[in-house]
């Protein structure tokens, strides 16, 4: 805990699951509306303790404990959304809810505009995804790119504890369904958070380094492997630019658009398969819109197109890691004529 005096604004290390549980609580406190429902939410507290004792607080009814049925679950979410609930569903493995991939889609991206506005789905899809360690290939999925076509729905990726309580609590908010992922391997991420309320912008990318060289788009986990590149990159004298892209789903092309007049490059870093994954969407937007601002084609890093094996060692073979983040960076400066 860091105290202020008059004036400043008082910080609390908090650790990622925390900080999301703190958006969740604070949400339901201040809106009877808001509900979580999902497997082991309640009593268990969630696969990792982000709804911990919060039934306690709120009762079973608020804090519901559901078969494991992700269909039905989360068709009773979206109903549930239609009166003017706010459900918030936790996927004990984002994996899990290509079960419900039919009401994700059809009916909660859909029913706003089908009913002619007549209905709102406010609801947030949220639960832990990405690769992990050795958790075997139905465990790392990265469903981002899976619901990117559907048309109605929001995707956040957030990545620090930070934007995951701020982007959650304007989630939670919002009269859309938004698809809130969280990467399994950030939930001990510590980070001073202010004790004052915020809350973040869904539609808007962070700038976490400015720079001249090159801009590297990123999000998820991945930001942090670029920042562990950049780091090195530094002490030999290199300025690239890192953009947390946050939003997949609208894009912040305004943000992208600026860095990509400053750099004229750029580098796309994701955890998601290369092959009809988020970068291939950027890239190819990046194109029609910046294409006279290129001075280099688009370099994506991107996971391989495999399912992703149980084996340490090929697990991370699979996915980006700094180096190749490094090497990326010096191989397109190389190329400046």
């Amino acid at each position: 805990m860091t105290f202020a005096t008059s004036g400043e604004v008082l910080m609390a290390e908090t650790l990622f699951f925390n900080a999301l549980r703190a958006a969740i609580d604070e949400e339901m406190a201040r809106d009877d509306a808001v509900f979580v429902l999902g497997e082991d939410v309640g009593h268990y507290g969630g696969s990792y303790k982000v709804t911990k004792d919060l039934y306690k607080k709120y009762g079973e009814l608020r804090v519901l404990d559901t078969p494991i049925a992700e269909n039905s679950f989360t068709g009773l979410a979206v109903g549930a959304a239609m009166t003017g609930l706010r459900p918030i569903i936790e996927g004990m493995n984002m994996g899990f809810l290509l079960l419900a991939f039919n009401q994700i889609a059809n009916n909660a991206g859909m029913l706003r505009y089908t009913s002619g506005g007549n209905f709102k789905i406010p609801m947030v899809i949220r639960g832990p995804g990405g690769v992990g360690r050795q958790l075997g290939a139905e465990h790392s999925q990265r469903l981002e790119a899976y619901f990117q076509a559907v048309p109605g729905l929001k995707i956040v990726a957030c990545s620090t504890p930070y934007n995951g309580k701020g982007l959650l609590k304007a989630a939670i908010r919002d009269d859309n369904p938004v698809l809130f992922f969280e990467h399994v391997l950030l939930y001990n991420l510590k980070e001073d958070l202010p004790d004052q309320e915020y809350v973040l912008p869904l539609d808007k990318a962070e700038v976490v380094r400015e720079g001249e060289d090159v801009t590297i788009l990123t999000y998820s986990r991945m930001r942090h492997h670029v920042t562990q590149a950049v780091k090195s990159l530094e002490k030999e004298g290199f300025d690239p630019e890192v953009i947390d892209l946050i939003s997949l789903k609208p894009l912040d092309f305004e943000t992208i658009g600026a860095s990509i007049r400053k750099t004229h490059r750029v580098i796309l870093v994701e955890e998601c398969m290369k092959t009809g994954g988020i970068g291939a969407e950027v890239t190819a937007s990046i194109n029609d819109r910046f294409f006279d601002e290129l001075d280099a084609p688009v370099l994506r890093l991107s996971s391989q197109d495999i399912p992703t094996p149980y084996n340490g060692t090929l697990e991370s073979l699979t996915i980006v890691q700094p180096q190749q983040i490094a090497e990326g960076v010096k191989k397109m400066l190389a190329l400046q004529i």
